[in-house]
């Protein structure tokens, strides 16, 4: 179950130590057969999901301007998601686990990029990975339609009009 919720009040219980947080959310469909459950709770600021219309007419144009360029279109798309930013983690792994790690990655999707670069700790190398776009909330979303309608622009191949674009993207806001 995931749900809309705003945190009302955090408190100490004295005597056991743990913390009671009161949640106000927009739904109790099936909270009531999870009551008296041991639960996994993650708590992440709430965004909006991202429009599938939106998701479609990005692979739409992306297809277009692979064909007008003469590109691959898995490799224009990683070049996307390497550019938009706000979608990468950088970490220093050890030389023997940086092919594992990479296939391994890569291995949930076209999107999921890895790039390399020497790391200052010896026997160490820095890694980047890229979440795909099937991860990308709103802003992200938006900012790779935006950066692929501008170059689809930029050779000609025609796009939604402006206005149609904001109400598609402000569908999500």
């Amino acid at each position: 179950m995931e749900s809309k919720a705003r945190i009302i009040s955090i408190s100490k219980d004295l005597i056991s130590g743990k913390f009671n947080v009161s949640f106000a959310v927009d739904s109790i469909a099936d909270l009531e057969e999870l009551k008296d459950s041991e639960l996994c709770l993650i708590v992440r600021k709430w965004r909006k999901k991202r429009s599938l219309d939106a998701n479609a007419y990005f692979w739409v144009l992306l297809d277009k301007l692979a064909v007008s360029l003469k590109i691959p279109k898995d490799e224009l798309y990683r070049g996307y998601i390497r550019n938009i930013g706000g979608n990468n983690e950088t970490i220093c792994v050890q030389n023997k686990a940086v092919d594992r790690l990479i296939d391994g990655w890569q291995h949930n999707g076209t999107g999921w990029v890895a790039d390399t670069c020497e790391s200052k700790i010896e026997g160490c190398t820095n890694i980047t990975l890229y979440y795909g776009s099937s991860t990308y909330d709103t802003e992200q979303m938006s900012r790779l339609i935006d950066a692929v309608v501008q170059d689809c622009k930029a050779v000609g191949i025609e796009t939604m009009t402006p206005r149609e674009l904001e109400q598609m993207l402000g569908a999500w806001k």
